[in-house]
């Protein structure tokens, strides 16, 4: 949040420059109206940055180029930002699922349907040993251990853990689904 901040202080300056800059244009130099337009153009690149949607459009062209790419499966076209990293619960995009024997995948859906999957959110077997927990219990017991976890290892705590922390709500989290 505090970087949204810096970069909406930033538009702001930006913006009145352009404006500084538009009205010395109008009343001295006319050549002044080609510095608006590039402060203008800064403004408008800050702002769009800041609220966020510099960043959705990126992910989602990306994600329709991924998509393209894996419709036509050739593995020679894969770009780096196809691999999501190491570790569990994340893949080489392009492996293929696997089925079960009711046609379902691994993830439980129906054939066809796809769940995109945040890489930082666990699998449930990883989400029931992060709480401490078989994988047979039952919400009462997830939430119980939740509160329990989350009390130790909170950030305010004296031995807390920030990272521990997030990891203990990620898994609460998938397992409240």
């Amino acid at each position: 949040m505090d970087e949204d901040g810096l970069v909406i202080g930033l538009a702001a300056v930006f913006a009145g420059t352009t404006v500084l800059f538009g009205v010395l244009g109008f009343v001295y130099q006319p050549l002044l109206f080609l510095f608006a337009t590039i402060f203008a153009i800064a403004t408008y690149l800050l702002w769009y940055h800041a609220s966020g949607r510099l960043g959705e459009r990126i992910r989602r062209t990306a994600g329709s180029a991924r998509e393209r790419r894996r419709r036509r499966g050739n593995a020679a076209s894969r770009g780096p930002g196809d691999f999501e990293g190491f570790g569990p619960g994340r893949r080489a995009a392009g492996s293929g699922r696997q089925r079960r024997a009711d046609g379902r995948g691994a993830a439980g859906g129906q054939r066809g349907e796809r769940r995109r999957r945040d890489p930082n959110e666990p699998t449930r077997g990883e989400a029931y040993r992060t709480l401490g927990l078989d994988a047979d219990a039952d919400q009462t017991a997830v939430k119980a251990a939740y509160r329990e976890r989350v009390k130790a290892v909170h950030p305010d705590t004296d031995d807390g853990d920030e990272e521990q922390f997030k990891r203990v709500n990620r898994a609460y989290e998938r397992l409240k689904e």
